[in-house]
């Protein structure tokens, strides 16, 4: 630890930092972060910087839930991983910590999000399991003129127009990213005017989290640099297609580190039962994957956004797809896609509540319904019960009620702080249940 930490203070000195950001995601999938100065920061290495427990049940807007009973007392210190220390490129002499959030004793708070997953990466150890993981985000880039988002091009699906239009920013947003030690895998200009999707490469659970963190902070930062305006939010407007944050996902075997999924698009037992496990929970688990109002705007059928419980090979409206393998790399390759995630969505919490999920499928050797290959939606009603197709939840407080009654999901996730994200959560819904459809979408294009 002393020569990690030490490394860590020499970067620091020699690239003439003045503060170093230690950050935290909060309930609501809100990054937020307090800085220690350049000079303390070995001090505040050990010691953690204090946070008020509080900061814990606040909702998008701000606004504290303190029935939960956290508000103005109690505090537990932000203490930061190492591992994750980054020079910024997108503003001067500051750097950033990912942190964890401990009790005064030093024990994991019940409503740190990163340990939460953590302790699920533990479990899958426990039974021979390692998971790697990517997010992938899509995201709106434009201006503001007014109150009027201008996109920054207009161009079709795929478009090299909609690349050469965009290319100033996502050539300053691939640097950065390469520069933070994230590996860039694919990227194209997607459906909606202004909208793009830039890919990075997967990596163990905890640290494909981490990368989404860091991901999201580059994408805002550098675009505010360029004096551009980047939103990740699930649905930006009633009128544009949604943006997903599709989660990839592969088991791998914690001893030999083979890929457990299966290859040639055809699923090993442990895959199928995976899968069986996240077909089985997932009206409870969008509850955590598609975390916002706003989510269930874009959730919607024949949107490419997988609004029904069903699973298929190379079926993008399925909830969960299998994707074709690449050639010469079939077995490192191999994984499942969850469609049903967007940006709204704790990264944390949302692994952590896959992973519960599939891995209670692996433990009782769950068996999934046939793949779909049609679009679920067009499915008569003898064929969808053949399947397992079902609708997902139509709005959050359904979801949230689904998540209520799962008791895999809320045992993984913590009954304390499950009482704490569903207070959150429901005061959200609340809040925006009486906004027109315009308010409620500029409201989430700010905040994701």
């Amino acid at each position: 630890m002393s020569s990690v930490l030490d490394s860590v203070i020499d970067q620091v000195d020699n690239n003439n930092l003045n503060l170093v950001r230690f950050l935290f995601c909060d309930t609501a999938n809100v990054i937020r972060a307090k800085a220690s100065s350049a000079k303390t920061l070995r001090l505040r290495l050990q010691t953690g910087i204090g946070l008020v427990k509080g900061a814990m049940a606040v909702n998008m807007l701000d606004q504290a839930q303190t029935d939960t009973g956290y508000g103005a007392t109690g505090e537990v210190r932000l203490v930061p991983d190492l591992k994750t220390f980054r020079i910024l490129p997108y503003v001067p002499a500051t750097a950033m910590l990912i942190c964890d959030m401990q009790e005064l004793n030093r024990e994991a708070w019940s409503l740190c999000p990163r340990s939460i997953l953590k302790r699920m990466i533990a479990r899958c150890q426990e039974a021979g399991v390692r998971i790697k993981a990517a997010f992938e985000p899509e995201f709106l880039l434009g201006r503001v003129d007014g109150d009027q988002f201008v996109p920054i091009d207009r161009s079709n699906c795929f478009s090299t127009e909609g690349m050469n239009r965009a290319a100033d920013f996502i050539n300053e947003f691939a640097t950065a990213l390469s520069s933070q030690g994230l590996t860039i895998e694919q990227y194209y200009a997607e459906l909606g005017h202004g909208q793009h999707e830039l890919s990075i490469r997967h990596a163990y659970a905890l640290e494909a989290a981490d990368n989404q963190i860091v991901y999201r902070e580059t994408l805002r930062g550098v675009s505010t640099r360029m004096g551009l305006v980047a939103s990740l939010a699930p649905k930006p407007s009633p009128d544009w297609p949604g943006n997903g944050c599709h989660l990839h996902v592969s088991l791998w075997d914690a001893n030999s580190n083979t890929n457990l999924i299966g290859e040639d698009q055809k699923l090993s037992a442990i895959g199928r039962h995976f899968v069986a496990g996240l077909l089985k929970h997932l009206p409870a688990l969008v509850a955590v994957t598609c975390a916002s109002t706003n989510s269930y705007k874009r959730l919607q059928p024949r949107a490419w956004s997988s609004a029904y419980t069903c699973w298929g090979y190379e079926n993008r409206e399925a909830a969960i797809r299998v994707p074709s393998v690449y050639w010469g790399q079939e077995a490192e390759s191999a994984n499942l896609e969850l469609k049903c995630v967007d940006s709204s969505a704790n990264p944390y919490l949302a692994l952590a509540a896959v992973i519960a999920a599939g891995m209670d499928g692996v433990a009782n050797k769950l068996k999934p319904p046939e793949p779909v290959s049609a679009e679920p939606s067009t499915l008569d009603p003898a064929n969808a019960e053949k399947n397992g197709v079902r609708r997902l939840p139509q709005d959050l407080g359904e979801a949230l009620k689904a998540l209520e009654c799962d008791e895999v999901i809320t045992e993984a996730l913590g009954a304390e702080f499950v009482k704490v994200y569903l207070a959150v959560k429901r005061s959200e819904q609340a809040q925006f249940s009486g906004l027109a459809a315009e308010e409620e979408a500029r409201l989430h294009f700010m905040r994701y």
